[in-house]
């Protein structure tokens, strides 16, 4: 009997030792962030996911974490940048400019802002609006190879046949 009181302590005690590996967890153990580091967000983890899924292509998984992202830290300008990018790519322009409303709230634009809603503008067929962004974003940053190719789209953009 004093055996299985015994026993029953150490289950008990390696038990309550254990913490359950919970889905947060596992995203902080792989970004190799942890609670108790000074520059930790808590939209760290879903910011780091909306990243990887959006160079993957997936752009549906990409909003929905730069999404919780901003629902973390509303002022989380890359974030917003993400979110407002996503949307852009699953051709939801009303919600990409209400993200990027939110950008420039947070802040002065940069060159990676004015290259992304030149982008927007030029997915959207607006060719002017589109070279205005894109060419305060080249003056801003003239060795970014994202305005450059975006440039170059806007080029090719032009040459093409207006259709009605």
């Amino acid at each position: 009997m004093r055996y299985t009181y015994f026993a029953l302590g150490l289950v008990a005690m390696f038990l309550s030792a254990c913490q359950p590996v919970s889905t947060e967890n596992k995203l902080l153990s792989e970004s190799g962030d942890t609670l108790e580091d000074a520059n930790f967000y808590p939209s760290d983890g879903w910011l780091n996911h909306g990243k990887v899924s959006f160079r993957n292509g997936d752009f549906g998984k990409a909003e929905h974490s730069f999404r919780k992202a901003v629902e973390a830290t509303p002022n989380d300008r890359e974030a917003w940048i993400g979110l407002a990018a996503s949307y852009d790519r699953l051709r939801r322009f009303d919600m990409a400019d209400k993200a990027y409303e939110q950008v420039y709230q947070l802040g002065d634009s940069d060159a990676v802002t004015l290259n992304n809603v030149g982008y927007s503008l030029l997915m959207r067929g607006n060719m002017e609006g589109a070279r205005k962004f894109l060419l305060r974003a080249y003056e801003l940053d003239p060795e970014n190879p994202y305005i450059k190719h975006n440039i170059e789209l806007l080029g090719e953009s032009a040459k093409q046949v207006k259709r009605a």
